[in-house]
């Protein structure tokens, strides 16, 4: 099977790249360095490919979906098609509905890391009735600093001195207008957008998203253990989200949820606490992982046939 990167260059691409280099049943064709602004060289290779990941700010994704093949599975790493209703949203675990949908598909658009674990917490809960649409929901989202692409990567690793401004959490996006908040209104099913602002830490890699819940946001009684409930039959069975045990503060380490817990995987680890009357859901993932490369080569698995977890 023949694949080409496109955007190899930055953090996405590179992690595709490591991830796809040794399998046997992957080709991964380049353009030629010399060629790289050529746009008929990279059309001539794309043309080649049997699939196609955009790792491009928007508009140069836009740009090269336009240029592939009709028969090329194209899956785009970018915000740009995230909402188009010709692309399909790549997160299998919604229902049997999605995963079949992404089996079929010749257009998937990956999902953003923020938004893949505030949806995976919030659908669930408002599918089933438990949590109503109209629910005004808070999230919080501490994220790795490599999210932020090679400039932020490199304002973090080099030249900074220990107990700068750099040390401390840092949030950002204050403005309300996320670009993750369409689609995590949309694929939740939600008629308001969440408030939500995400936190940069001094982390390379990780990610903690949390959403926090009230008593009465809820159409009945609702306990911590319903929710948990709700969330660990969704994912019964699934291979990379799972529900970890309701057992208050015992998967804490010395207190502390540690963000960085899934690191160099493509696994997405649920959380539920509180009581009976407000509540904390966290989802635990790797912003480069499950967030981002991880769940591409899952969706590109899934749409050629093959098993799912191979090369995750």
């Amino acid at each position: 099977m023949n694949v080409f990167i496109d955007g190899n260059a930055g953090t996405t691409g590179l992690k595709l790249e490591e991830r796809l280099r040794g399998r046997g049943d992957i080709t991964l064709l380049k353009v030629d360095d010399a060629l790289r602004k050529d746009q008929s060289a990279k059309k001539a290779v794309m043309d080649e490919a049997d699939v196609i990941f955009l790792c491009l700010p928007d508009d140069a994704a836009r740009e090269s979906a336009a240029m592939a093949g009709a028969g090329a599975i194209v899956i785009d790493a970018s915000t740009a098609h995230r909402a188009d209703p010709g692309w399909v949203y790549g997160l299998p675990e919604l229902s049997q509905q999605r995963r079949l949908a992404v089996s079929r598909a010749t257009r998937i658009a990956v999902p953003g890391c923020h938004a893949s674990g505030f949806i995976s917490m919030v659908y669930p809960l408002v599918s089933s009735g438990l949590l109503s649409a109209g629910a005004r929901l808070n999230c919080v989202s501490l994220t790795g600093y490599s999210g932020g692409g090679r400039g932020l990567i490199d304002t973090y690793e080099n030249g900074r001195t220990p107990g700068d401004m750099l040390c401390a959490p840092r949030p950002y996006a204050l403005g309300l207008t996320h670009k993750h908040l369409p689609e995590m209104t949309a694929q939740t099913g939600l008629t308001h957008e969440p408030h939500f602002y995400p936190v940069c830490g001094d982390m390379a890699r990780g990610m903690l998203v949390s959403v926090h819940l009230w008593a009465d946001q809820f159409a009945q009684d609702t306990p911590p253990e319903k929710v948990w409930e709700a969330l660990a039959a969704h994912y019964s069975g699934s291979r990379f989200i799972r529900v970890m045990p309701l057992d208050g503060e015992s998967p804490l380490d010395g207190g502390f949820l540690d963000p960085t817990a899934c690191n160099g995987t493509n696994d997405m680890e649920i959380f539920v606490f509180g009581n009976s009357k407000q509540m904390l859901l966290a989802a635990r993932l790797d912003n480069l992982g499950k967030g981002a490369s991880g769940a591409a080569v899952q969706c590109m698995n899934i749409a050629c046939g093959i098993e799912e977890h191979l090369g995750l």
